[in-house]
């Protein structure tokens, strides 16, 4: 199955098409944005293309009739932070293939791009759009929900710069400190969470449900 990511979240984005390769998916582009999405797509055959919603203040769904036009036989899959009745209402998605929400596990989003390549409309009833509660789904989802609550509130906005995918330059900029504390905060982070890298720590962060994918906002309650 040869697969089409678009998502500006740099950090998000690489580290998803790495977890699709490893789990068969030949991902022939990683893009940012819908026109680089659009100019594979009219030089690359694409069996699925997986498209975040939001770009900025831009939405996707201003795009698909051009992408769709642009390669008719490509499945599109949308992929969302916050998969609600508004988007499944929007007259926009008609003839998208799939809808997966940001927070599943990758296996599960890969399921979906499955169903898809075979054929399959894969879309959640309104009825059951609602948030899920963010409650651990996995022994591991457990164990991050519990290292992460070790984190100080410095260090949990840290790690949603981190899966916003700002680096130390500008996370040090945006939280008003020095470069070398920005490190000294990022090293914490990935000590507490028992992560090697950023990239793993920003992948775990929104596979479990810490952090928003798209604000980098901290999802779990206090405590």
């Amino acid at each position: 199955m040869r697969v089409l990511l678009c998502d500006d979240h740099v950090v998000f984005a690489e580290s998803l098409a790495h977890l699709l390769g490893q789990r068969g998916a030949v991902v022939v582009a990683t893009t940012f944005h819908p026109t680089e999405a659009l100019a594979v797509l009219r030089r690359t055959p694409v069996d699925v293309a997986l498209l975040d919603v939001m770009f900025g203040a831009q939405s996707a769904l201003d795009h698909l009739a051009d992408l769709r036009k642009a390669a008719p036989d490509t499945a599109i899959v949308l992929l969302s932070g916050q998969v609600d009745g508004q988007l499944l209402g929007d007259g926009r998605i008609t003839g998208v293939h799939g809808i997966a929400d940001k927070r599943l596990p990758v296996a599960e989003i890969v399921d979906i791009l499955n169903r898809v390549h075979a054929g399959e409309r894969v879309l959640p009833e309104r009825s059951s759009t609602a948030p899920a509660p963010r409650t651990p789904h996995s022994t591991a989802a457990g164990h991050a929900h519990r290292m992460a609550a070790f984190l100080t509130p410095r260090e949990r906005q840290v790690l949603g710069a981190l899966v916003c995918g700002q680096d130390t330059r500008r996370l040090a900029r945006a939280l008003g400190i020095a470069d070398t504390t920005a490190r000294c905060h990022i090293q914490s982070v990935l000590i507490k969470l028992g992560t090697h890298s950023r990239l793993e720590a920003a992948t775990n962060a929104v596979r479990f449900g810490l952090v928003h994918p798209e604000t980098g906002q901290w999802l779990l309650a206090p405590g």
